[in-house]
């Protein structure tokens, strides 16, 4: 049985950046997660957004699927996604819905939305979060460049100014009918750093040490009212594994489960190299330098054997 996780907690609304980027950089140099509360992110926007997710999750399948994810935008049904191809062949129970970038013009014309008719107050409702959730993330960055020794505007410039930001809405059903299936299998993100919100229901475990065997797996405990932020790769990429992106997985409780993923990464053009200051002669970069886009594909490539498919990590 796992054993629970107490995770650091980071107030974004403190008034000392100086010991809150402490905070953080002993948070990921521990865990690779932690807790973040005074977000800017009110409980009755959240509790309609959990509402309209189950909303659109309810509708027949037949209507799901004729919004089915194109360009990395809309539905994915159960089953149709495999973070560990190892640990079970059916396939991660989970369904989901994937909501594009609303910073960038283009990428908000490639967004799928349910109908008014059906969900009048489905787009308002997302569309309030995501621009709420890309407020608190640009803070926190900020928040993260201090922790790294770096201008709290660093990412500001390289990779906030057109960010590569996903909003994933998650379901995932009560009742299985398989043995030792997850909702979502043991991975790790691939980006820069996922805010997640749940509605309570356990599940989520976390892996510290994604190298070593036999695994052993932590829950992680529901915070009310607190986002549980996680480092991707690409930010264990950029600060030569100082940061680590810990494994993580979603197990069945008996209980239908709902949680909404923000995926916050930098541009395709973004150069991730590493640190100065994590770096040193005793220490040199692990990695060469490389464009955000040319990994996250390269990434995707080693799991789905086609082009870059959307954040393929979930919570």
């Amino acid at each position: 049985m796992a054993t629970k996780l107490s995770l650091p907690m980071v107030d974004l609304s403190s008034p000392d950046p100086l010991s809150t980027s402490n905070s953080i950089r002993q948070a990921c140099v521990d865990y690779g997660f932690f807790y973040l509360v005074n977000h800017g992110v009110d409980t009755e926007l959240l509790t309609s957004v959990f509402q309209q997710s189950a909303n659109f999750f309810a509708l027949p399948l037949h209507y799901k699927l004729s919004l089915s994810r194109k360009e990395y935008r809309g539905y994915t049904p159960l089953y149709s996604e495999n973070l560990d191809p190892s640990s079970h062949p059916k396939g991660d129970a989970k369904e989901s819905y994937y909501i594009g970038n609303l910073e960038d013009s283009t990428s908000v014309n490639l967004n799928q939305w349910p109908s008014q008719e059906l969900l009048p107050d489905w787009r308002p409702t997302m569309e309030s979060l995501i621009w709420k959730l890309l407020e608190a993330g640009k803070k926190l960055m900020s928040l993260i460049a201090l922790s790294l020794n770096l201008d709290n505007d660093f990412f500001e410039k390289t990779a906030l100014n057109k960010p590569d930001a996903f909003l994933r809405l998650l379901h995932y059903p009560g009742e299985l009918g398989y043995e030792n299936l997850c909702g979502a299998s043991a991975h790790s993100d691939y980006g820069m750093i996922t805010l997640l919100v749940t509605d309570g229901v356990p599940g989520l475990q976390i892996c510290k040490e994604k190298f070593k065997q036999p695994r052993v797996w932590e829950d992680v405990s529901h915070v009310e009212g607190a986002f549980i932020v996680n480092i991707g790769d690409l930010m264990e990429r950029w600060t030569n594994c100082i940061y680590r992106s810990t494994l993580h997985r979603v197990i069945p409780t008996g209980k239908e489960r709902y949680s909404v993923a923000f995926f916050l990464d930098p541009p395709s053009d973004c150069l991730i190299e590493c640190f100065e200051s994590c770096c040193s002669e005793s220490s040199p970069p692990r990695f060469p330098p490389i464009r955000s886009g040319d990994y996250l594909n390269e990434r995707f490539m080693l799991t789905y054997g086609s082009e870059k498919e959307l954040e393929c990590s979930s919570n």
